[in-house]
């Protein structure tokens, strides 16, 4: 189980990774080298894997996004997943329960180029059909 100081730091390394030990440690109360330690044992047991990049926000207002439900020929799933993985504009790809079996999250800069990659997913061998829905607007994001 997470202490509930963990899970505040974890909550401001998720809204900017790159902001100083020092800021953070004002903002929780604690000292700098408190937050460098927790910090490290979070890394270290694995809780903490890495650091991402996120967009900004008038570039990602800019991109066109979508959820992709695939279902999939169960002999295939393994093959149809290795090259879900190959296209750079797929996000995520989750498994899902119900009538799809698979969810992808595709970013792409523009209808055109969605168009394709959707295209691209519907052809893969294995994807039996898919049905996508376009984000219109994200109300808020973690």
């Amino acid at each position: 189980m997470m202490k509930y100081m963990d899970q505040q730091l974890i909550s401001k390394l998720r809204e900017n990774a790159r902001r100083s030990t020092s800021e953070i440690a004002r903002e929780l109360g604690v000292s700098r080298s408190t937050v460098n330690s927790r910090i490290k044992r979070l890394e270290d047991s694995g809780i903490i894997k890495g650091y991402t990049l996120a967009y900004g926000d008038n570039y990602a207002s800019q991109l066109v996004t979508a959820h992709v439900l695939i279902k999939v020929n169960q002999k295939l799933t393994a093959k149809t997943n290795r090259e879900l993985h190959q296209v750079p504009q797929i996000r995520a790809v989750h498994a899902i329960s119900g009538d799809y079996d698979l969810i992808a999250e595709i970013e792409a800069d523009s209808t055109a180029l969605l168009s394709q990659i959707l295209d691209q997913v519907g052809n893969l061998e294995g994807v039996e059909r898919t049905n996508s829905s376009l984000i219109l607007e994200t109300k808020f994001k973690r």
